[in-house]
């Protein structure tokens, strides 16, 4: 089962010296050469199905090797016709622009409910404060001496609202 893996080895000086050359496709020009470092520590498993997948451009639907599963749909995405493959792309751009939309659409709905809210909760906050308004201004007024009457014709309270204060 022939695969390619590309590896940049050197050779030591001692090698350089002995055989007279500088690099080592110079030695094995034929030849492919493959080094793992610490083999043993890896799984033979996942190299086997990538080996596999690399010679054989398939993908056994048991393989669980990191990294086949993002190959596997790029390899359905290639054995597409090419009319398949514009559709496809174009089916992923709508379906990017829709979530796009989704997200600008929340983001303004929750602006415009933050601002109508606000709107909302200021009024009734008016509302609210007006007649403690009217009672802290009849209490000024009271205490400086102003005559009953004619705080109850200001402020719009009545003589027993006035007298509670």
């Amino acid at each position: 089962m022939p695969f390619l893996c590309v590896c940049v080895l050197q050779l030591s000086a001692f090698k350089q010296q002995k055989f007279g050359v500088d690099a080592v496709y110079k030695l094995f020009p034929e030849y492919i050469i493959l080094k793992v470092n610490d083999f043993n520590r890896w799984s033979k498993v996942p190299l086997e199905q990538w080996c596999y997948f690399l010679a054989n451009t398939e993908i056994p639907e048991d393989a669980n090797a990191p990294g086949l599963q993002e190959a596997r749909q790029k390899l359905l995405f290639a054995k597409m016709s090419r009319d398949e493959q514009i559709a496809y792309r174009r089916y992923i751009d709508d379906r990017v622009i829709l979530a796009d939309q989704i997200v600008t659409a929340r983001g303004e709905g929750k602006l415009e409910g933050r601002a109508e809210g606000r709107a909302e909760g200021r009024a009734e906050g008016r509302e609210e404060g007006r007649p403690e308004e009217r009672l802290a201004n009849a209490r000024s007024l009271k205490a400086n001496g102003v005559p009953l009457e004619v705080i109850i014709k200001s402020l719009s309270l009545t003589d027993s609202e006035i007298t509670q204060l």
